[in-house]
């Protein structure tokens, strides 16, 4: 047996420090199928290795029986990514890594990430917020200060910002399979635990006419690709003559993220201005929101996803609350949208 029962109780200490959290553990899914039957969860947190049953059977039972938000929490060694994968189509809504015993910092941060995909998960189904304040909420400063955008930003390739988190690896698929080869170039921040956005950007990779990839330290943003934020690392854009660069860094997480749109967006702002088009797409809480509001400022077009098409209308509904959006549109037409808007820039 590994550390599984361990982490388990570390799981159950962490979601019941929560008040507004009542946690019943099961030790294997055919446990856990009469507790889900008994009990009724608004949530469900499962492994994808576990005894008696494979985690994307257990997954796909309950979604053909009694579907309910699942939050996927295991160790992502190279083999499991696909895995992850998978049980993200088969329905999940959240991949979160599991926390690493002994490692104070990486334990602190995993039951921030552990407390906010659990209510991003519950969230669908209307239960009451509570408070969540584990740890200090960061904003983009604690990376790169805010300071005035560029006055003009003419000349140089015009690309697309996008940010995302639950609900946003489909959307992101659907999104970039309606991009031509030759769209301009994208930069995504989607909230991704760390060795999944590879695989996740190799998935999409196969599955669309772009080029994608994990985004690198010093990658170019150029036509036909498209860069992903590696998980637990930030995702920063900065100017090189007329050309923008990829900047990769680690640093405190932001909006309670790692990666975090704010800092990807805010660092589009201050390099790009005009010369960029902003996507903020589902997800629970207001990551992005703010940076959405500066990337408008700095004169970029900017777009949020309707209600009707987010599977958590959150960081779309803030940014709107903000006056951050030029247009909310539902997901069908976001790309077509932002193709446009980085088409007309182009023609200024």
């Amino acid at each position: 047996m590994d550390d599984s029962a361990v982490v388990r109780e570390v799981m159950q200490a962490v979601l019941g420090a929560d008040r507004n959290i009542k946690v019943i553990v099961a030790a294997d899914p055919l446990i856990a199928f009469a507790k889900i039957e008994r009990e009724q969860p608004h949530v469900v947190v499962t492994d994808l290795e576990m005894p008696r049953m494979d985690g994307l059977t257990f997954i796909r039972t309950i979604m053909a029986h009694q579907p309910l938000p699942i939050v996927v929490c295991s160790g992502f060694a190279e083999k499991r990514m696909d895995l992850a994968i998978s049980a993200l189509r088969l329905g999940a809504v959240e991949v979160i890594t599991k926390p690493k015993l002994g490692v104070r910092d990486f334990l602190h941060e995993s039951a921030v990430m552990l407390l906010d995909a659990v209510w991003s998960a519950a969230s669908a189904r209307v239960i009451p917020r509570g408070d969540l304040s584990v740890a200090p909420r960061n904003t983009a400063d604690v990376v790169l200060p805010l300071g005035p955008p560029p006055r003009s930003a003419n000349g140089g390739e015009k690309f697309i910002a996008v940010g995302a988190s639950t609900g946003g690896t489909e959307a992101i698929r659907e999104f970039l399979q309606a991009m031509p080869r030759n769209c301009p170039g994208i930069v995504i921040v989607q909230h991704m635990p760390e060795m999944f956005t590879r695989a996740f950007a190799e998935r999409l990779n196969k599955d669309c006419a772009v080029e994608v990839k994990e985004a690198a330290d010093g990658d170019r943003i150029e036509s036909g690709r498209v860069l992903i934020a590696p998980g637990n690392y930030h995702l920063l854009v900065q100017r090189s003559g007329v050309s923008y660069m990829a900047h990769v860094t680690d640093g405190p997480l932001v909006s309670r993220h790692r990666p975090s749109v704010d800092v990807l967006f805010r660092s589009v702002a201050k390099s790009a201005g005009n010369n960029s088009v902003g996507v903020l797409m589902t997800g629970m809480g207001d990551d992005g929101a703010q940076g959405l509001l500066e990337m408008r400022n700095a004169g970029a077009h900017t777009i949020a996803q309707d209600e009707a098409t987010c599977v958590v209308f959150g960081m779309p509904k803030e940014a709107i609350s903000r006056g951050a959006a030029k247009e909310i549109l539902p997901l069908r037409l976001i790309a077509a949208a932002a193709m446009g808007a980085a088409n007309l820039s182009k023609s200024r």
